[in-house]
């Protein structure tokens, strides 16, 4: 190995360590507040994509996690700004930690990659550009992905609440 490859292996090992680091600390604050809203749930963490990953999952189906996650997200969103400031708090630094509950953010990236997919079709078939509906940052990069993967590009227009996604030809 190479001084330069030996330095980027031990900086990926540090990153690996900062990430799991973050997980660990956002185990903790969801833990607590699990336990202070008596709510049953496993927690599970992971890093993926340079970003921590933490879950909150639930043998019995997850009914009552449902009230975490809110209408349309809208709890998940808040609850995961809350966990990132927790982290902020405790290291000194910005994260960008995913939070998911009940499996919600999965089904939703599945969605929103067909969606997606769908979209840039259409744009190949018609060769005009596509726009759709207001999304959040997390929904917008799911879609800008997924154009992405299908040859095609996109852009963020709009002001927030309001940002939409748009589907150009190649």
């Amino acid at each position: 190995m190479t001084e330069g490859t030996t330095s980027a292996a031990a900086e990926g090992a540090d990153t690996l360590t900062r990430l799991e680091q973050e997980g660990e600390i956002a185990a903790d604050y969801l833990e607590g507040l699990l336990d202070i809203a008596d709510l049953d749930g496993d927690i599970d963490m992971d890093v993926e994509a340079d970003r921590a990953s933490v879950s909150i999952i639930s043998e019995s189906g997850g009914r009552d996690l449902q009230k975490l996650v809110g209408r349309d997200g809208e709890v998940l969103e808040a609850l995961q700004e809350l966990t990132r400031l927790a982290v902020h708090r405790e290291t000194g630094d910005r994260s960008r930690l995913m939070l998911d509950i009940a499996g919600y953010r999965a089904k939703k990236r599945a969605e929103l990659s067909e969606l997606g997919a769908k979209a840039a079709a259409e744009v190949k078939n018609t060769g005009e550009p596509v726009k759709l509906k207001p999304m959040t940052p997390f929904e917008r990069k799911v879609v800008h992905d997924a154009v992405k993967s299908a040859g095609l590009r996109s852009e963020s227009e709009g002001e927030e609440p309001q940002r939409f996604v748009v589907v150009l030809p190649a």
